[in-house]
């Protein structure tokens, strides 16, 4: 019997690899024990708790990038969250320790590699984040998505293993026909899905809302939206008073053939389903793009490190498999024109949806399950 510690949070780009790993784990042993850890306020509370996995909380924050009064308090809890991580390790006794990225994964796997414990984390992106790359010197192997990764580290090459992105076995599994099916949509129905991520992201909010007032709700097109947490008050606000939408439940608006929630727990239906995807550009989401081959507009987000979302973005365009909106050049009426066309050019849609295909790597998770048997193996010995 395996016991294996999981840990990753802050936004759902880190917890869902996290929970596609524990997922597989489980399913290749049935007997397997696994538990979580995260940040007593994170989204990862949530998202955990729905997927069955008992989670421990440690006290741990980022730095922030100017002179502030926070980091020094970010500077403390850097030091006592290892202390209450060590003491979820000693008393859960894992295996293995597993870390998928944000800074909650620096206290968890710089503890159990303190301890003796197996430890391996995983870097979505392109650009490797603050966090993994200050781990990767004490785990025993960091498992990256892209090649262009590998100049960013400075640990031993050795340790550094591609295995793509963990996309989860429900999102594998997917199909367009089933998933239509359960959300109850006829075949000929034309679907809109679109998301700025676990949190987020106002430009989007601000231009989805243009493109559901003037496209979606006119022309009766299934259109599902998702604002995120930090838009969620604001903007069903605005859906109930400016359009007319009635709330379902605390997290869901409903008018005609369009939902918007806060955050959407069955994507993988949700995105099977779908013809055309609004999104950001982060390295999970274009990830399962390419497994169910969606044809999507992507806005990259002008505010993470290095600009990695438009290089992630300039990827799949610059292979005619995707479009591209950067924010600056964002508005209602470019977003709108720019779905509809793909909405009603079938032969459009069909071109990007092969074209991304080819970007679709459906063994990651074999592949990291076999590097953590590998790495508890060598360990026992």
């Amino acid at each position: 019997m395996m016991r294996v510690l999981v840990s990753g949070g802050g936004t759902g780009g880190h917890i869902n690899p996290a929970l596609a790993i524990a997922d597989k784990i489980k399913h290749m042993q049935k007997d397997a024990v696994i538990e979580y850890v995260g940040t007593p306020n994170g989204m990862e509370n949530i998202l955990v708790s729905k997927a069955g996995y008992k989670i421990h909380h440690v006290k741990v924050k980022g730095f922030k990038r100017k002179l502030t009064l926070e980091n020094i308090d970010a500077a403390l809890k850097a030091v006592t969250s290892v202390m209450e991580a060590k003491k979820i390790i000693r008393d859960f006794k894992p295996d293995i320790v597993i870390g998928t990225g944000g800074y909650v994964s620096w206290p968890v796997l710089k503890a159990a590699s303190k301890m003796g414990v197996p430890t391996c984390i995983h870097e979505q992106n392109a650009y490797p984040g603050v966090t993994t790359k200050a781990l990767s010197k004490y785990v025993d192997k960091v498992m990256i998505s892209f090649e262009e990764s590998r100049p960013h580290f400075s640990c031993d090459t050795q340790k550094l293993v591609l295995v793509g992105n963990p996309v989860s076995e429900k999102m594998l599994c997917a199909n367009k026909e089933k998933a239509r099916e359960e959300l109850g949509l006829d075949k000929s129905a034309k679907v809109i899905l679109s998301a700025g991520g676990s949190l987020g992201a106002a430009a989007l909010n601000e231009n989805v809302f243009e493109l559901i007032k003037n496209y979606s709700l006119p022309n009766a097109i299934h259109h599902y939206h998702a604002t995120g947490k930090a838009g969620w008050q604001e903007q069903s606000q605005r859906y109930i008073n400016e359009l007319g939408f009635e709330k379902l439940d605390e997290e869901t608006l409903k008018k005609e053939n369009v939902t918007v929630c806060k955050y959407i727990y069955n994507m993988h239906v949700l995105l099977a389903a779908s013809d055309v995807e609004i999104c950001r550009a982060g390295a999970m989401t274009l990830s399962e793009l390419a497994v169910l081959g969606k044809c999507s507009v992507i806005i990259p987000s002008p505010y993470v490190t290095n600009n990695h979302q438009y290089k992630n973005a300039k990827v799949l365009c610059d292979k005619n498999a995707a479009l591209m909106i950067e924010e600056k050049n964002l508005n209602g009426e470019i977003l709108t024109k720019t779905v509809k066309e793909l909405v009603e050019n079938e032969e459009k849609r069909k071109s990007m949806e092969n074209n991304v295909r080819s970007f679709a790597v459906t063994d990651t998770l074999d592949r990291i399950y076999k590097i953590i048997i590998q790495i508890k193996e060598k360990n026992r010995k």
